[in-house]
C-alpha cells in the first residue's frame, strides 16, 4: 500500500521512513489543535522530570562528547580522511564556515546577542553576585559563552563526525541508521534501523521548529517596531508562511545555487552590522572587553563544565543551560549531516579543530562586542535594557532595544530583521535538504516536492509550538525542546563507542592508512530500483560489506554478511578481490 501511494506521488525515497515521519507530524498536529491542554501538560510535565532527574545528565553528556572529540583529534585518528585517501575538501574555508555558521545558530546568536548577556547581568547565575555590578557583567560574559562556544559545537561536531565516516568512508547511506553498522550490521535497513531514521527525522524536525519559532518572534518584534505590526499569532503565521515560500524556492535549487550563496550573503551582512556597531559604540571598551571574555570564559570554562548548582539548587540551570543543551542536540542530526556533505575530503583532525575552533572564535568576538556594548549602556549610558528586556519579559525584542542606543537605528533594525530572515530561510532548507536525504538514503537530487514537504513540514510545526498551544510561545518551545532531546544524548553515546569501533577496525589499531575500503551501500528499495531502470554497477551491495584484502596489516577479521537473494542474483559471478600487490602503499 505504502509502495504504491509513494509512485503514484512520484517520489523517491523509503515509503516506511517517509510516511512513518509524516504519520507522526500529523499525529502531532491533530492532537495539539483538539487536546491542546493535555498536550501541554503532557509537555510541561515531562520536561518538568525531565529537568529536575536528569539536568545533570545533559551536562555530563556534552562535556564527555567535547573530550572524546579533542581525543580523536590529537590522537592517530586524526589523519583519517573523511573521504578517499587522496580526496580533498570542495568548499574553500570561507564557504565551509559561511554554511555551517548560518545553518548552525546564526538564528539564535541573533537571538540572544543582546538578551542572554543582560539576563545573566540583571540575574545572576551563581550565588554571592550582586545584579547589575562589573562583577556580575564580567560573569555573565563567561556563562553566555560557554552556551555558544565550544560545548554548543560540540553537540554538532560528533554526529558530524559519525555521518562524515560512515557516509564517505564506508560508504553507507546518509541515515542515522548508518551510524550504528558496526553494532547492527545489515540490520540498519531493517525495523530497528527505520526506527532510528523516523526518531531522528522528526526530532530534528521539532528541533529546528524551536528555532523557527525563536526566529519568527524575533522578526515579528523587529516588524513591530519598524512598521507598527502587532506581535501576535495571525502576524507570527504570516512570516512563518512568507520565509516557508522563499525557503522551499531555495530547496528547490539546491546546495550549491540556493543555500551556499544565501550562507555567504548572510555571513557578509552580519559581520557588517557587528563591524557598525563596533565602530559607532565604545570601540576601546569592546575590543578589551572581547578580550577578557575570552579570558573569563576559558577561566570559568572547567568548572562550568561540570557544574550543576547541585548546593543552591536553584533552578536556574533548568531555564538555560539544560534547555540549550537539550534543544541543540534535538537538530544535531540535521546539522550533523548538513556539516559532513560540506566537509568531505578533511582530515578529523581538520574538521575537529575547524568545527569547533572557527565557530567558537567568532562567538567570542560576536558576544564580546555586543555584550559590552549592553554594559557600556547599563553602566555608562541612559541603561533601559534590563528594564525592557528582564523586567517587561521582552526577550524577542531585546536586539532592538539595543540597537535603538545607536545612530542609523531605524536602517540598522531593518539589517538585523533581514539577517533573521535570511538566517531563517538557510536553517529551514538545509534542515528540508538534510531530512529528505535521510529519507532517501542517498545523496543524489530527490523530486522536489519531496524536499517541498519537509520546508512545509517544518513551517506547520513552528506555527502550532507558537500559536495552537495553550501556553506561552516561548515556554512551549522549551518544554517540547527539553523532552525531545532525552533520547539524542543517549544515541551520544552509542555513537561514541560505534565510532571508536569503526575507526579500530579500519585501521587496524596500528597506523592510520590505508583503511578497509567499503562497497557502496543502498537501501534495499533503491538497489531494486536501479536494477530494473539498469542504472547499476557491481560496487553496490545492500547488506554492508568491505572489499576483501582491502584490511590493513592486523585489523580484526569482520564476517561478511550475506546479500539477499536479488542482490546475489544481480552480481554475476563472485565478487572481484583485492590483490595485496594492488593495494596503495603505506603513507
Amino acid at each position: 500500500m505504502l509502495d504504491r501511494l509513494h509512485d503514484a506521488l512520484r517520489l523517491r525515497t523509503s515509503p516506511t521512513i517517509f510516511f512513518g515521519s509524516a504519520a507522526v507530524i500529523l499525529v502531532f498536529v491533530v492532537l495539539t489543535l483538539v487536546f491542546t491542554d493535555t498536550m501541554d501538560a503532557v509537555f510541561a510535565q515531562g520536561s518538568a522530570w525531565v529537568i529536575e532527574q536528569l539536568g545533570w545528565f545533559y551536562i555530563l553528556g556534552v562535556t564527555v562528547f567535547l573530550l572524546f572529540l579533542v581525543y580523536l583529534m590529537i590522537s592517530r585518528f586524526g589523519q583519517v580522511r573523511l573521504g578517499a585517501d587522496d580526496e580533498r575538501p570542495q568548499h574553500s574555508n570561507m564557504s565551509w564556515f559561511a554554511m555551517l555558521f548560518a545553518a548552525g545558530i546564526g538564528t539564535i546568536l541573533m537571538f540572544w546577542a543582546v538578551a542572554e548577556p543582560v539576563n545573566h547581568y540583571a540575574n545572576p547565575p551563581r550565588q554571592g553576585v550582586a545584579p547589575e555590578s562589573a562583577e556580575s557583567a564580567t560573569e555573565a560574559m563567561g556563562f553566555t559563552l560557554y552556551h555558544f562556544g565550544l560545548h554548543t559545537w560540540t553537540i554538532f561536531t560528533l554526529p558530524a563526525l559519525a555521518f562524515g565516516y560512515f557516509m564517505y568512508k564506508r560508504n553507507l547511506p546518509p541515515r542515522v541508521s548508518s551510524m550504528f553498522q558496526p553494532l547492527l550490521g545489515e540490520r540498519i535497513h531493517g525495523p530497528v534501523g527505520r526506527v532510528i531514521d523516523i526518531l531522528a527525522i522528526v526530532g530534528t524536525l521539532f528541533g529546528v521548529a524551536v528555532s523557527i519559532g525563536l526566529g519568527t518572534m524575533q522578526i515579528n518584534s523587529g516588524l513591530a517596531r519598524l512598521f507598527g505590526i502587532s506581535e501576535s499569532a495571525l502576524s507570527q503565521i504570516l512570516i512563518i508562511t512568507a520565509v516557508s515560500i522563499v525557503a522551499a524556492v531555495s530547496v528547490a535549487l539546491g546546495l550549491d545555487r540556493g543555500i551556499k550563496r544565501l550562507s555567504n550573503a548572510n555571513i557578509l551582512i552580519a559581520i557588517s552590522l557587528l563591524v557598525f556597531i563596533l565602530i559607532s559604540g565604545p570601540t576601546v571598551m569592546m575590543l578589551k572587553g572581547m578580550v577578557e571574555s575570552a579570558g573569563t570564559y576559558l577561566s570559568m570554562l572547567p568548572a562550568l563544565a561540570f557544574w550543576n548548582d547541585a548546593l543552591a539548587d536553584t533552578g536556574w540551570q533548568s531555564g538555560w543551560t539544560v534547555f540549550y543543551w537539550a534543544w541543540t542536540i534535538t537538530w544535531s542530526p540535521f546539522v550533523g549531516i548538513f556539516i559532513a556533505r560540506i566537509s568531505r575530503g578533511r582530515t578529523i583532525r581538520q574538521f575537529v579543530s575547524g568545527v569547533l575552533a572557527f565557530p567558537t572564535l567568532f562567538t567570542i568576538i560576536w558576544f564580546g562586542i555586543f555584550g559590552m556594548g549592553v554594559f557600556d549602556i547599563e553602566l555608562n549610558g541612559d541603561g533601559g535594557l534590563v528594564q525592557a528586556v528582564v523586567t517587561e519579559g521582552d526577550i524577542p525584542g531585546a536586539m532592538f532595544v539595543f540597537l535603538e542606543n545607536f545612530p542609523l537605528s531605524t536602517i540598522t533594525s531593518a539589517v538585523g530583521v533581514l539577517i533573521v530572515v535570511f538566517f531563517f530561510i538557510t536553517s529551514i532548507d538545509s534542515a528540508a535538504l538534510v531530512m529528505d536525504t535521510m529519507g532517501s538514503g542517498h545523496e543524489e537530487e530527490s523530486p522536489v516536492l519531496q524536499r517541498v514537504f519537509w520546508v512545509a513540514a517544518i513551517g506547520v510545526i513552528a506555527a502550532i509550538l507558537l500559536t495552537a498551544t495553550g501556553a506561552e510561545g516561548l515556554t512551549a518551545l522549551q518544554n517540547v525542546a527539553i523532552l525531545i532531546g532525552l533520547p539524542f544524548f543517549v544515541l551520544g553515546y552509542v555513537m561514541i563507542y560505534s565510532l571508536l569501533r569503526a575507526l579500530r577496525e579500519d585501521a587496524g589499531e596500528v597506523g592510520v592508512l590505508p583503511t578497509r575500503r567499503w562497497r557502496r551501500v543502498l537501501p534495499p528499495e533503491e538497489f531494486r530500483r536501479r536494477t530494473t531502470t539498469g542504472q547499476l554497477d557491481e560496487q553496490y551491495v545492500v547488506a554492508p560489506d568491505y572489499v576483501e584484502g582491502s584490511e590493513p596489516d592486523n585489523a580484526p577479521a569482520i564476517e561478511h554478511p550475506e546479500q539477499p537473494d536479488y542482490v546475489q542474483e544481480y552480481h554475476t559471478g563472485s565478487m572481484r578481490t583485492i590483490r595485496p600487490e594492488e593495494q596503495r602503499p603505506r603513507a
